[in-house]
């Protein structure tokens, strides 16, 4: 298991359509978990494999940080090849934040809920019904198997002020702008 770099904005890679997973072996979990330590690392609570520049559909999710926990258990999700196959008709608005994009806080409003379909750590078969954070969450990282940066659901103004910003952030970020949002609000 490795920690591996971060491509941020406005590296072309981003904008890279992901390609399925044919096979899940040892390899691709060995990537799946150097996802999971780099998220980890970073922090973050979701990571896509294009953000470290591999091209494949493969996600790690973990929002176990966020809010008010009992414990520290940490609870990752593997996605390989995710697909939403009923996403709600409510709306919800969210402040996402994207370790691609840092510095950047946007409200960004998707559908509340949504029912994906997968293949697990193991390759076997599943779907999972996400609500609030956690569908959020899922269909941020899915676009990023799009080519999409939650930036990119702005206005053009605002995206590009935005990414402007993110690359000023990045030639000087600071240790209190690492922290999340979320970890602000509590």
């Amino acid at each position: 298991m490795a920690i591996r770099e971060i491509i941020k904005v406005p590296n072309p890679i981003l904008k890279k359509v992901s390609k399925p997973v044919d096979q899940v072996d040892d390899e691709i979990r060995g990537i799946l978990d150097d996802m999971l330590d780099t998220m980890y690392d970073a922090p973050g609570i979701g990571l896509a494999a294009i953000q470290i520049g591999i091209p494949l559909r493969m996600l790690v999710i973990d929002i176990s940080s966020i809010g008010e926990k009992e414990n520290n258990e940490k609870n990752p999700q593997f996605f390989i090849n995710p697909e939403i196959i009923a996403p709600s008709n409510n709306l919800s608005s969210f402040e996402e934040g994207c370790l691609s994009v840092p510095g950047i806080w946007e409200e960004i409003e998707r559908p509340d809920e949504c029912i994906v379909k997968f293949l697990n750590r193991n390759g076997e078969k599943e779907e999972k019904k996400c609500e609030g954070l956690m569908a959020t969450v899922i269909q941020h990282e899915m676009d990023h198997l799009e080519g999409i940066v939650f930036v990119d659901h702005l206005s053009r103004l605002r995206r590009d002020l935005s990414i402007k910003k993110s690359v000023k952030f990045q030639k000087n970020p600071t240790k209190e702008n690492r922290l999340s949002r979320y970890d602000e609000q509590q």
